[in-house]
C-alpha cells in the first residue's frame, strides 16, 4: 500500500507525510474546474450515475501518473464554447499547479491539458416560446 503513497515529509522527528494520488486527482481536479471557461470535467459512466445519485466526484477527469521522473498529470475537460482554449488551458495548468504547490508541496513534471469536448450555450425552452410568441404578434 505505501508504494501507492508520495512521501513528503523531509525527515521529520515527528514521523512521515504521505499522500495517496486519490488526493491528488481532487486537488487537481477543484483547481481545474474552478477556472473560468471550464464548463465540466471528463469522468466515466459510474462517475456520471453517481453524480445523478447526488455524490460529486472531485477527482473525475483527472490521471495522475507517479513514474520514476516524477508526477505526470492529465485532465480531461469539457470547454465552454467561444473561449480561448490556448489561454483557458494555461490557466487551468497554472491553477493547477500553484493548488498541489501549496497545498500539497510537490513539484509536478507535467500537467497536460485534454479537451474532449465543447459545451455550447443552449437556450431555455421558455426563451424559444417567448420567441416564437413575439414573432406570432409581429406576423
Amino acid at each position: 500500500m505505501s508504494e501507492h503513497l508520495l512521501n513528503v515529509g523531509e525527515g521529520s522527528t515527528l514521523g512521515e507525510v504521505e499522500i495517496a494520488p486519490e488526493v491528488i486527482e481532487v486537488i487537481a481536479g477543484i483547481a481545474a474546474s474552478e477556472v473560468a471557461g471550464v464548463a465540466s470535467m471528463r469522468g466515466n459512466f459510474a462517475s456520471g450515475v453517481a453524480e445523478r445519485l447526488g455524490k460529486i466526484n472531485h477527482g473525475k477527469g483527472i490521471k495522475v501518473e507517479l513514474s520514476e521522473e516524477g508526477i505526470i498529470i492529465d485532465i480531461y475537460v469539457v470547454m465552454d464554447f467561444g473561449i480561448s482554449i490556448p489561454k483557458t488551458a494555461q490557466k487551468i495548468q497554472d491553477n493547477t499547479r500553484q493548488a498541489l504547490r501549496n497545498m500539497t508541496a510537490l513539484e509536478i513534471k507535467e500537467i497536460n491539458v485534454h479537451i474532449v469536448g465543447i459545451q455550447m450555450e443552449g437556450k431555455d425552452e421558455s426563451t424559444e416560446e417567448e420567441e416564437v410568441v413575439q414573432e406570432q404578434k409581429e406576423e
